[in-house]
């Protein structure tokens, strides 16, 4: 985003429209249609981006420490406030003069209310599965300011700009960062009440829409994709990451078996020289795998200092599926024991062409050595594709774009994992009852248990080989992720997708029916018990979000309605009243 001119102070949120993530002079704003106002209680808009905003300061005698949150009524623990101060500033080992930008994941403390909440699920319902965000965790997205400054006791001026949300949309609150930080440390406290109010005046990030998002004085414009987008169609400004190809230039021979262990959801440690290289390393290999959901647990960047360093480093029991970017060299020592390493060196300069790093092995090195590459003593499943590593060589020897090279990867990845998982979707989607099973009269039909005997069987005819030329072992590929938290996030998803396409195949069912002639033929008790249960599915409808039409819906209300018209007039003043159970 370029830097403008100051235009006039925003007044509330325009309406969506425009193209994708930029920033324009903010122009007179729009009135917003009722259906995007998320609430008018104060800081509601602002709660559906941002939980706060947090600046982290450098204190000699405390060391880093919470200067001010914002909105001040914003609800941290001392253990999030703890960890926000440990991971909002570069490891002590690691220089990092000037700005620097990175991003850091932690857990949410338990039991803690949103008054959004509902109203942010049904948001979360629209998304691809890679961008929904996990109620247990919080993101830090982090401007650090690095200066000499003889008046200070310590000779630097240190601190950082955190914002504090539960959404993962990196590449817009990198954008928005740095737009507003570099003002923010030469203005201080007004300004950000300023920012905060800006994006209480935001429209809600419903998916699909594109959302002009004033601040100070500029529109952010931002299209945050849907589940109906095919994937890799929509620029996908503000996910997860923008694959930086940079920070794989060490591993790039080994690009694919990276992929393999990501997909498997295998233990693996990113070691880089900044917080910057090791989150942007992280969110990139999270999202290799995608349109598939990440299902572990990730640290773009993780610290001695973390809640979880103890649980996380233990050796008493083998480490656990998460992938770790750490700065510390303290990390050689104690997670040398994990099954797989990824060492990051410093970016190189255009045009340079990396060494092919050989993959080494773990058991045969007593300490790490300091050299960028991969150690582990995983064999992959599929044969390397030399076309990939060819192509993006290629593009270094050419000094091509970062992003050319980035849309290269990003569409190797995307076929390569669609490939993988098209013959899964195929073998789940058989598992489904057919239409002709369902009866308005009993139960909807439960789906068919998932064998992986019959799934292995069908890959002989219908397996990735349809759609990917790689050779190898893919049975023995399939047979590892259907142990992984990947396989088992994934199908619980589409488990529950379907079940709720079953549940509202039923209603149209019930819909469908002439009610009222079988109300005349039954009882009242059987009557009014069958009043009870469709008032029951119309509640259903509503708190599952079920994929039924409007009309459907009117329509069951309409039969309800007529049903109770036909009762003696005693039992229709207790229905119209009664509510469900």
């Amino acid at each position: 985003m370029s830097r403008r001119e100051r235009g006039p102070e925003p007044g509330p949120g325009p309406e969506p429209g425009g193209a994708e993530a930029a920033a324009e002079d903010a122009e007179p704003a729009e009135p917003e249609s009722p259906d995007q106002c998320l609430s008018l209680l104060p800081w509601d808009r602002f709660s559906a981006w941002l939980h706060c905003v947090c600046v982290v300061g450098f204190d000699l005698e405390l060391g880093q420490a919470v200067e001010v949150i914002y909105p001040p009524h914003s609800k941290l623990t001392d253990k999030e406030k703890t960890n926000i101060c440990y991971l909002s500033f570069p490891d002590s080992n690691s220089g990092c003069l000037g700005d620097t930008q990175f991003c850091f994941r932690f857990r949410r403390s338990p039991g803690r209310k949103v008054s959004l909440c509902c109203f942010l699920d049904q948001l979360d319902r629209d998304l691809p599965v890679y961008l929904k965000k996990d109620s247990a965790y919080y993101y830090g997205y982090v401007y650090f300011r690095q200066v000499r400054d003889k008046s200070l006791k310590r000779g630097y001026f240190q601190k950082s700009l955190v914002l504090i949300s539960k959404l993962p949309y990196v590449h817009l609150f990198r954008t928005m960062l740095k737009q507003i930080a570099p003002e923010y440390f030469e203005k201080s406290e007004a300004f950000l009440e300023a920012v905060c109010s800006d994006i209480d005046h935001w429209p809600p990030p419903v998916p699909g829409k594109v959302l002009q998002l004033p601040i100070m004085g500029l529109i952010m414009k931002l299209r945050i994709p849907t589940y109906r987008d095919k994937p890799g169609t929509t620029p996908i400004v503000q996910n997860m990451h923008q694959l930086p190809t940079e920070c794989f230039c060490p591993v790039f021979f080994h690009i694919q078996m990276l992929w393999e262990l990501v997909l498997l959801g295998e233990p693996l440690v990113v070691m880089a020289p900044s917080p910057a290289e090791s989150s942007e390393t992280v969110l990139a290999l999270v999202s290799c795998i995608s349109p598939l959901k990440y299902c572990s647990d990730f640290r773009p960047y993780f610290t001695i200092h973390d809640s979880e360093f103890k649980e996380y480093t233990t050796r008493t029991q083998a480490p656990p599926s998460v992938i770790l970017g750490v700065t510390n060299p303290f990390f050689a020592k104690t997670l040398q024991h994990w099954p797989h390493i990824i060492r990051i060196g410093d970016i190189k300069l255009p045009g340079e062409v990396p060494k092919q790093v050989k993959v080494k092995k773990l058991k045969n090195l007593k300490t790490l050595d300091s050299k960028p590459g991969v150690y582990t003593s995983y064999k992959p499943y599929l044969n390397k594709d030399e076309e990939i590593v060819k192509q993006l060589q290629k593009g270094v020897q050419q000094k091509r774009p970062t992003e050319a090279q980035s849309v290269i990867l990003r569409r190797y990845f995307l076929e390569l994992t669609e490939s993988f998982i098209i013959p899964l979707e195929r073998y789940v989607a058989s598992l489904m009852p057919l239409q002709k099973c369902i009866s308005p009269w009993k139960s909807p039909p439960q789906l068919r248990q998932f064998c992986q005997d019959d799934f292995m069987k069908t890959l002989e005819k219908a397996g990735p080989q349809l759609t990917s030329g790689l050779k190898g072992d893919w049975i023995g590929l399939y047979r590892h992720f259907l142990k992984s938290p990947n396989f088992d996030g994934w199908f619980r998803s589409r488990q529950k997708e379907m079940t709720q396409k079953l549940e509202a195949l039923h209603l149209e069912a019930l819909c469908n029916e002439n009610l009222v002639f079988w109300s005349q033929k039954h009882t009242e008790v059987e009557t009014v018990d069958l009043v009870l249960k469709l008032k029951n599915k119309l509640l259903q409808a509503d708190r599952e979000h079920l994929p039924v039409k409007t009309d459907t819906l009117k329509k069951l209300q309409t039969h309800i309605n007529d049903i109770i018209l036909a009762l003696p007039d005693d039992l229709q003043d207790i229905l119209l009243k009664t509510g469900t159970t």
